[in-house]
């Protein structure tokens, strides 16, 4: 049985994980706070943390023979698609975009942070159910927005839980191309037209696909492809 734990406020799931990690968290393991005071994204961005969205954090303890750790990123962006696709309306499908956030129209609805601690990594994930932030840079939404169902933050807790469980069974079990594979039927379409921000450089490029490793590949206008294995995309 999944062990969930659920706090009225935290500093940051991911911090408050990592201390549960320290002592003892089992693999699998969720937390997940009604509000954060310290909330975080990638980079150290602030993450808007206001209460009745989703503000959780998962567990995994590395074994022996798992794919690379940097890949569950791909396996809580398929879990998260299931979860969202479950909760907003059939015109309103989530869409995943490399490395760690869904979209629906082109505006961010959820983000994954994922931070390894020694030999376990923790699955950050925020997810905008009730409401969502109206002076960001770039275009974002909510469930409630686009008229889905607003499930309380503990609900989709569950469901998200069960469904990472089930991709992190793939991903030790068939391993990682299956999760590549199922990713990759989920996010923007090969040719898409991405701008990525990576070793202080813009490079803008089709995508490609995602290499091997889960690593994003662009092809450029001469035809040469490059391949990211960390940075900031943006869809053109």
């Amino acid at each position: 049985m999944t062990d969930i734990r659920t706090l009225t406020e935290a500093g940051s799931t991911n911090d408050e994980m990592a201390a549960w990690a320290a002592s003892g968290a089992a693999d699998g393991s969720w937390l997940s706070a009604a509000r954060q005071t310290g909330g975080r994204g990638r980079s150290g961005r602030p993450w808007v943390s206001p209460p009745g969205n989703l503000y959780a954090s998962g567990l995994v303890r590395l074994r022996p023979g798992d794919p690379a750790p940097a890949s569950l990123a791909l396996v809580a962006a398929v879990a998260l698609e299931e979860v969202l696709r479950a909760l907003l309306p059939p015109d309103a499908a989530p869409m995943i975009k490399w490395p760690n956030d869904l979209l629906v129209d082109g505006a961010k609805i959820a983000g994954i942070l994922l931070e390894r601690r020694g030999e376990a990594v923790i699955v950050g994930i925020g997810v905008n159910l009730a409401h969502h932030p109206h002076d960001l840079d770039r275009a974002v939404t909510s469930v409630a927005a686009l008229g889905g169902a607003v499930a309380a933050a503990t609900d989709a807790l569950a469901m998200l839980a069960d469904a990472f469980a089930r991709q992190v069974g793939v991903w030790r079990g068939q391993g990682l191309e299956a999760v590549r594979r199922a990713w990759l039927e989920r996010a923007h379409k090969p040719g898409t037209a991405l701008a990525a921000r990576a070793e202080g450089r813009l490079i803008e490029g089709l995508f490609d696909g995602l290499d091997a490793d889960g690593a994003l590949r662009l092809r450029l206008a001469g035809g040469e492809v490059v391949t990211i294995h960390a940075g900031d995309v943006f869809l053109i």
